[in-house]
């Protein structure tokens, strides 16, 4: 590939990735002001302005590295929005839908991506820089929403499990949010991209792009 079209990649898929995640954090912000928790709304983080929503390692340093290595497909995070689940009028249920916010809002992303691609694809090929842009949108806008949907806290997918569990099984589940990091690194260690994360990030991508 010549230097120019890869640089030309790579500042493509860091500027989707950028997006991609300030969206999702953006999503998760606007579903806890619609269950009554303006915190990331008075806090200034209901806006696209990348810079509040700038983390250190997940949106410069960890994607950098994914660059500079020739990664397939960059990843990263941004500053989590705050949430005060207290002002929250029904509290687990508005958790898991402020849960569900973010991946589903990266999963919108995804489809859409995914369907204008489908229609560029015949007439402006694989090469076309709006093409590649699509393609990026669809497989970083999926790996994002998949991974953030493992039930293990912080993530996600933990607050859609604390809104499906009895209360004091929430609780006891909550509080596994300390080892949660130490956790999500075991299970890659062990597996989990391989075996469970890549399966699924395909078998979405064949749904979407068929």
């Amino acid at each position: 590939m010549p230097l120019l079209l890869k640089l030309a990649d790579i500042l493509t898929q860091i500027g989707v990735l950028l997006f991609s995640v300030i969206l999702h954090e953006v999503a998760h912000g606007a579903a806890a002001a619609r269950c009554g928790d303006g915190t990331a709304r008075e806090a200034g983080r209901l806006t696209f302005n990348p810079i509040p929503h700038i983390d250190p390692m997940g949106t410069v340093i960890l994607p950098a590295l994914l660059a500079v290595t020739h990664s397939p497909v960059l990843f990263g995070w941004a500053k989590p929005v705050p949430i005060n689940p207290w002002r929250f009028r029904k509290p687990r249920r508005d958790l898991a839908i402020v849960g569900a916010a973010g991946p589903l809002s990266n999963l919108a992303v995804a489809g859409l991506s995914a369907a204008l691609f489908r229609l560029l694809l015949p007439w402006a090929g694989l090469g076309h820089p709006l093409t590649r842009l699509l393609l990026f949108a669809v497989v970083i806008n999926t790996v994002l929403a998949l991974f953030n949907l493992i039930p293990i806290p912080p993530l996600d997918g933990s607050r859609l499990v604390v809104g499906l569990l009895p209360p004091r099984f929430a609780t006891a589940f909550l509080k596994l949010e300390r080892f949660g990091l130490a956790m999500i690194v075991l299970l890659l260690f062990f597996g989990l991209n391989e075996r469970i994360l890549r399966p699924a990030v395909r078998t979405v991508l064949g749904w979407l792009l068929g």
